[in-house]
Order: C-alpha cells, then sequence, then structure tokens
C-alpha cells in the first residue's frame, strides 16, 4: 500500500519555520551567550531537522543547502572553529535564505537560485578558510577515512516504525555514501497470528565500505536514535597492509558481536527507561477552529432566545414545579455555555510573543546598518491575545518600531551630547486592561519636536499659521497620509507612508493608537486593542423600534441631560457641557436615519463615549440591558455601512447593529468643525 505524503506537507512546513524561528532567536543570542555549546546545539539541532524533513519530502534544493549550513555549525560545536561575528551574520543570511525557499516551494513559486547560490558559496568559503583552532595530529588521523569498510549492526526497536521512521529509506541514503551489502535477520519473527502491524521485528546487518567517515554514518542513524540498539565498527581500511595468518591468508574480521560498542549501548539503556512524556498538544486547522467558534456562537444564540422564552413562562404561567425545573435547567444552559464559549475562545488566544519574537532580528539589522547602538527590552511577552488579531497587528508594529529605532533614537555622538549614555532603548511592552490588550512602544530617544511638526503641517497646507493647537491634535498630523518631518528618505522611513496605514489598520482591528513625548526625553505610541474579533461585551441601547449595540470598552458613563448644560452652534451642531469640557451630541437617530421615539434632548439619554481619544455623547431613546455578543460581519454578509462595525443577533432572533465609535466620534468632530467653519464664513459675510 502506498501512502501520498503530500498529506504530512503542511506539518513539515509549520515545523520547519518554527525550526528557523529557534535558528534565529539563537543566532541573536549566540555571541553574548555564556552556554554557546549548548546554544550551538540548539542551533544545529533544527537545522538538522529541517535537512532530514526536506530530504524525506524530496525537497533536495532545500536539504542540500541546509546540509552546508549544518557543517558550519557542527564544527563550531566541535570547537574546530571559533564563534565569530562573521560566522553568526552570515547564518543568519543563510536563515533568511532558507526561510525565502520554504515560503517559495510551500508556494509552488520558483526558487530564487541566484540567490541561494551566492549564498551557499559564501557558506563553502568560509568552510574552506583553515580554522584558526589548532589541530592535533589526531583529528588528522580521524579525518583520513580514505576506502574504509564499516561493519553496521541494526536492531531496531519494536516501536520504531510508529515513529515515522523508515529503514529503507535509511539504507537508501548509505547506499549514496558507498558500496553498500545488507543481510537481514527474521529470528524474531513471531508466528502470523501474533504479529503485531505496527511492530519490527527484523534487524540488519550491514557492511559498507568507500571513502566514508563514521561521522556520516552516525547522521544516518541521527533519527533513530534511543530507538535502537545500533553498533558501528571500522573492519579495515584497503590503504593498509592486509594482515595475513600462518597460510597468508586475509585474516578474519572479529564477529560483529564482539565489536559493539559499550557507550551506545548504555545510552539506549538509558533513553529506554526514561520514555519521553506524552505531548501536551496538538495541531489544528485554523479553518476548524473557526468552525467551532461560529457552532459556539450559535449555540449562544440558541441559548439566549431559550433565556427570553423561560422568562417570558415565569411572568405569564402560575409556578409550578415543572415551570420551575425547566428555568432552572435554562439558567443551568446559560451557565454551560458561557463557561464553553470562554474555553473555546481561549483556543485561537496567543501569547503575544508569537509577535514580539521578531523584532531582536528588526533591531540587530537595524543597528549593523545604521551603527547606531540601541537595546531593545521586551516585557509582557505572555500577555495572550487571539490569533487574528496578532496577525493583522505584526506590520503596524513593526512600522513603530522602525520609526522609534530611526526618528527616535539619536545618533551616537547626539546622545553623549545630551548627556545619555550612548546606547538607545526600546521597549516593548503588552499587559491586559479592562477588556483590552494594551501595547506600547517606547523609546528613550529625542522625542517629537512639535514645532518642526506644525512647520511642515502649515507648509503642506493642512493648518493655518495662526491655528492653535493641542499637543494630541499636533500628534495627530503625524498618521496623516504623506506626512514626514524626516530631512533625508531612508530604506527604513522618511516617505511619509506608512503611519497613516498604521493607524487604518488599528481601526479595522476596533482598536485605537495615541501618542505621548517629552522633547530629550523620548516617545510612546500606545495601543489599545480588542482581545478578541469575535465576541464583546455590549450595551444594548433603543432608538425607536430598532436595537443597537455599543461597546463597553468605548463607553464612559451614561446620563441623564440637563437642559442647562446643552449648547448650540448656528443651530446646527450640539456641544454638551460635561464637566470642565464640552463635547459633541451625536443623535443616533438622525445619523442612521431611523425614526425616534424623543426627539427632544430632556426627554432620552445621553451615552458619553470616546474613540480615537476624542469624547461624544450619543443620544439614544434608552437603555438596555448588557450582554456578551457574538460579532457577525457586516460586510462579509452584506455590504460595508459606515458607522456600523458588524452585527449580532439577539435573545429574540432580531438583528442588532453594532456601533462604530471611532467612526462616530470622527462624524461628530468633523459636524462640529464643519459648523464652526461656516458660521465663520457667515460671519465675516455679514462684516
Amino acid at each position: 500500500m502506498s501512502i501520498d505524503i503530500s498529506q504530512f506537507h503542511a506539518v513539515f512546513f509549520e515545523e520547519s519555520f518554527e525550526g528557523l524561528e529557534i535558528m534565529e532567536t539563537e543566532l541573536l543570542n549566540l555571541s553574548e551567550a555564556d552556554d554557546a555549546p549548548d546554544v550551538i546545539n540548539t542551533i544545529f539541532r533544527a537545522a538538522h531537522s529541517i535537512k532530514g524533513g526536506s530530504a524525506t519530502f524530496g525537497f533536495l534544493n532545500i536539504a542540500d543547502f541546509t546540509h552546508v549550513m549544518e557543517t558550519l555549525l557542527d564544527q563550531m560545536r566541535n570547537n574546530e572553529r571559533p564563534v565569530t561575528p562573521d560566522g553568526v551574520e552570515l547564518l543568519l543570511e543563510a536563515t533568511d535564505v532558507l526561510n525565502t525557499m520554504l515560503t517559495q516551494v510551500q508556494n509552488d513559486e520558483p526558487v530564487d537560485e541566484a540567490r541561494v547560490t551566492e549564498v551557499k558559496n559564501q557558506l563553502e568559503v568560509m568552510l574552506g578558510a583553515k580554522p584558526s583552532q589548532e589541530e592535533t595530529v589526531e583529528k588528522q588521523s580521524e579525518a583520513d577515512v580514505s576506502n574504509k569498510i564499516w561493519s553496521i549492526k541494526f536492531v531496531p526497536h519494536p516501536h520504531l516504525l510508529t515513529t515515522g521512521n523508515d529503514p529503507v529509506r535509511m539504507f537508501r541514503e548509505l547506499a549514496s555514501l558507498g558500496n553498500l551489502s545488507v543481510s537481514v535477520s527474521i529470528d524474531k519473527v513471531p508466528d502470523l497470528e501474533s504479529i503485531e502491524p505496527d511492530d519490527c521485528y527484523l534487524s540488519w546487518e550491514l557492511e559498507i565500505s568507500g571513502d566514508i567517515s563514521k561521522e556520516q554514518i552516525d547522521e544516518v542513524f541521527d533519527w533513530v536514535d534511543g530507538d535502537c540498539d545500533l553498533s558501528i565498527e571500522a573492519v579495515i581500511a584497503e590503504s593498509d597492509p592486509v594482515a595475513t595468518d600462518d597460510n597468508n591468508k586475509q585474516a578474519e574480521a572479529p564477529p560483529l558481536k564482539d565489536v559493539a560498542k559499550p557507550d551506545r549501548r548504555e545510552g539506549n539503556e538509558r533513553r529506554k527507561k526514561a520514555k519521553p512524556a506524552e505531548s501536551s498538544s496538538i495541531r489544528v486547522g485554523i479553518d476548524k477552529i473557526d468552525t467551532l467558534i461560529n457552532m459556539v456562537g450559535e449555540l449562544v444564540i440558541t441559548q439566549s432566545m431559550l433565556g427570553q422564552i423561560g422568562a417570558d413562562i415565569e411572568e405569564e404561567t402560575i409556578n409550578t414545579d415543572r415551570i420551575e425545573r425547566l428555568v432552572e435547567g435554562l439558567q443551568q444552559l446559560e451557565r454551560n455555555t458561557r463557561e464553553l464559549q470562554e474555553a473555546v475562545m481561549q483556543i485561537r488566544m496567543l501569547p503575544i510573543s508569537f509577535a514580539f519574537n521578531r523584532f531582536p532580528r528588526v533591531v540587530h539589522d537595524y543597528c549593523r546598518k545604521s551603527g547606531k547602538k540601541i537595546d531593545l527590552k521586551i516585557s509582557g511577552e505572555t500577555t495572550e491575545l487571539d490569533k487574528t488579531v496578532m496577525e493583522k497587528i505584526n506590520d503596524p508594529l513593526v512600522h513603530l518600531v522602525r520609526n522609534s529605532m530611526d526618528h527616535g533614537i539619536e545618533e551616537t555622538d547626539k546622545r553623549l551630547a545630551a548627556g545619555k549614555p550612548e546606547t538607545g532603548t526600546v521597549v516593548l511592552n503588552a499587559y491586559h486592561k479592562g477588556g483590552s490588550i494594551v501595547i506600547e512602544i517606547k523609546d528613550d530617544g529625542a522625542g517629537i519636536n512639535k514645532d518642526r511638526i506644525l512647520e511642515k503641517a502649515i507648509e503642506k497646507g493642512l493648518v493655518s499659521e495662526g491655528d492653535i493647537l493641542t499637543d494630541d491634535q499636533i500628534y495627530d498630523l503625524l498618521f496623516m497620509a504623506g506626512f514626514s518631518t524626516a530631512e533625508e528618505i531612508t530604506d527604513v522611513s522618511g516617505r511619509g507612508v506608512g503611519m497613516d496605514v498604521v493607524r487604518r489598520n488599528i481601526k479595522s482591528l476596533g482598536g485605537n493608537i495615541e501618542v505621548t513625548s517629552a522633547e530629550g526625553e523620548g516617545s510612546t505610541f500606545i495601543i489599545r486593542l480588542p482581545l478578541t474579533l469575535a465576541i464583546l461585551d455590549g450595551q444594548l441601547v433603543r432608538v425607536g423600534n430598532d436595537m443597537y449595540i455599543i461597546p463597553l470598552t468605548a463607553i464612559v458613563e451614561s446620563l441623564q441631560i440637563q437642559h442647562t448644560h446643552v449648547s448650540e452652534i448656528s443651530g446646527k451642531a450640539e456641544l454638551y457641557k460635561l464637566r470642565d469640557e464640552y463635547i459633541p451630541i451625536v443623535r443616533l437617530h438622525e445619523a442612521f436615519n431611523v425614526c425616534p421615539e424623543f426627539n427632544k434632548l430632556t426627554e432620552g439619554l445621553l451615552v458619553v463615549v470616546e474613540g480615537d481619544g476624542e469624547k461624544a455623547g450619543v443620544f439614544v431613546d434608552s437603555l438596555l440591558g448588557q450582554q456578551q455578543v457574538v460579532i457577525k460581519s457586516l460586510e462579509t454578509n452584506f455590504r460595508g455601512v459606515q458607522g456600523i462595525s458588524g452585527a449580532t443577533i439577539l435573545g429574540d432572533g432580531t438583528v442588532a447593529l453594532i456601533v462604530d465609535i471611532s467612526g462616530l466620534v470622527g462624524l461628530a468632530q468633523n459636524q462640529t468643525k464643519q459648523t464652526v467653519v461656516d458660521s465663520s464664513i457667515q460671519n465675516n459675510a455679514v462684516a
């Protein structure tokens, strides 16, 4: 029976990319690691796994490239070659090439052979260079393996086949090294009725000759180390004088049973006693997780419907034992549904270290190109975030970190002149706050030059010379399309593209970004994001006969409107005095063109919300209950609607729209500004 091994490609690529992350992280730590041999061993094992897997699946160009990397790492771990900055940089570059090769093969794209050949040649040049460490006579004699004959006894443990290893592939690899002869022993094969299909009962004696080192043979059997009894022994070298007996006949090699290496056996015995722990995780396709989450979402809706029916029955029917048991059962269903929903949502939650782990390399490469000295500090990396949110926040984070390094951290001479240490610091921090996750990108650089921003804004016609802007309004200019204060364009930043995209991407996730800065001390970019895009805690509000959901994380407070606190601008825009500030009022029925129950402000309620650092008051007819809702994409199922971020199904089966607070606050701010401009124009015309 033939097996289509292409079904395992997805697992191979996933494990290979994980291995590349390990290699990159450890290479960056290598120069300053006290336990360098252990670090190199970790890198070597990751490279060896990628090489073995790619060879198994027939990706020979990847296996060939990785083999050269592995050889260089092997010399380093055997102390035949010192670990140098140049060696680490070359291995990092080779890791990038390997990443690209895997991506191209995974996507069925042609491999960039020119780039692969270039870096491979660099690795081979470094391998061909004479190691700086002295080579002993003993090492030279071990390296002389010309035309040796090796005798191998290979006795697999019964479970070997269940590990995915196939002796036939191993023998095929041996045959590629030299002349191989194989004999099989069937002494341990039981009667047919006693055979376990997954057990291995065969053992082999092999003999291979050629220009082969023991290390090459060991490499073939590395995959089954601990899953077999193995002996490898040099029998005779053809260049050696031929030993003869009294009859001038070639002396026989000692029996195989007499040449087994005791240390290998002892290692195998130890491994047999130390049985590896059971895996505590499994790989599951994200499409299956999404399906499960959708099913749980439907269950939540069904539970809400049943709960509403139960409440109606309890109110309208005389209490009986049967009714009480029904209500009790519905309450139990609600508890179980909530617990199930929370458990399923945890499946998608990953530590934000998955996003943060790429930045040591980003900082390393930038420092090498720019000559700056920057120390990256990471904290809160265990903070968990929804996988979908994490994937979409990667690019904004990269852009903000690069901006901090390029615009924030000064050149070394400027830092020293300012009395700062020559090494700048960039801090990445994440933590939970309320129902959101907060990510901070902080630097101890020069801070944001507000005067320079205003000059550029006036130059571009974004503001007038007489305008007086708050710090927040000045910082907000940074996120306008095409805005940049860079003196020169670099390959990192300065073209005025990116910051507007950063804010747009963060807003699309239901989040916002804020900036704080102190000149000469540094800047901080603060991103607030929902923990997940699948559910949210919301406040149900009513406008006429329609229901809307306002996210609880956006609500500051709710209040009865006092007429004396309401002001009008030219009879169009309305402001409400909330303690020491004026906030614009958004009549939700006007924004969405629906018929309200109340038109007078004093008859309804004002929900004060905050989005993008700005506040607004949302006028509604009444507040209903708070509840956790399952978010349904409106754009996927219908089309995008301004001011609406999604929809949900309520317990009675009706659809409620989820309000986009950032869009609503932005609409209110624009209306107020436009009203002020119109009023100014009218006053000037009258004058």
